[in-house]
């Protein structure tokens, strides 16, 4: 049997189901016996660190693209129907009319996306300390290097810290990432 052509489609979902969907679309794919022909579902997630209440930290993942679900898949008829009627599943990017034949990604924005995966697999939670607003923390990278400074806010989306230092003897304001300070 000759080798289906793949490629890699973007599928809208729901907000807030695409993990339930990447599974109906998995057991859909069993039950239909469409292995051959959809071969990767793909959710990018990435680790977020948080507070609670109580000043607990906590970790959890956080969907990258909210309401996307990567598909690749040899679009036939029978692939493109079964994934249009998929629960929660509410078409394709790009299309205006759930009949249109989807457009796939270009190459270079899938290996930009499978990078992205790859960037957010790797990311180690070591590398991701959480900090709290009123700790101490050492600066260890930069001109302030050796410096330390009371955490004054914290931005874990951009993984940024603003940070009052005193410098001859006043209190000054720092921005640095989560990888420039470390906890004393």
């Amino acid at each position: 049997m000759a080798e289906v052509e793949r490629k890699w489609y973007v599928l809208k979902a729901i907000t807030g189901s695409e993990k339930k969907v990447k599974q109906n679309i998995e057991t859909e794919v069993e039950l239909s016996h469409l292995k051959e022909f959809v071969t990767n579902v793909l959710i990018p997630t990435e680790k977020v660190f948080h507070t609670t209440k109580n000043g607990k930290k906590v970790v959890t993942e956080r969907n990258y693209f909210p309401s996307y679900i990567f598909v690749e898949a040899a679009m036939t008829g029978e692939v493109f129907t079964m994934l249009l009627e998929v629960p929660g599943v509410l078409g394709f990017v790009g299309c205006k009319h759930k009949s249109e034949q989807p457009t796939p990604l270009r190459p270079a924005e899938v290996s930009r996306l499978l990078g992205k995966v790859d960037e957010l697999l790797a990311q180690d939670e070591s590398l991701l300390k959480p900090y709290l607003v009123g700790e101490e923390v050492k600066v260890i990278d930069g001109p302030f290097n050796t410096f330390t400074g009371v955490i004054e806010e914290i931005d874990t989306e951009k993984k940024k810290l603003k940070i009052m230092v005193k410098i001859f003897g006043r209190k000054t304001p720092l921005e640095l990432g989560f990888m420039q300070v470390e906890k004393i």
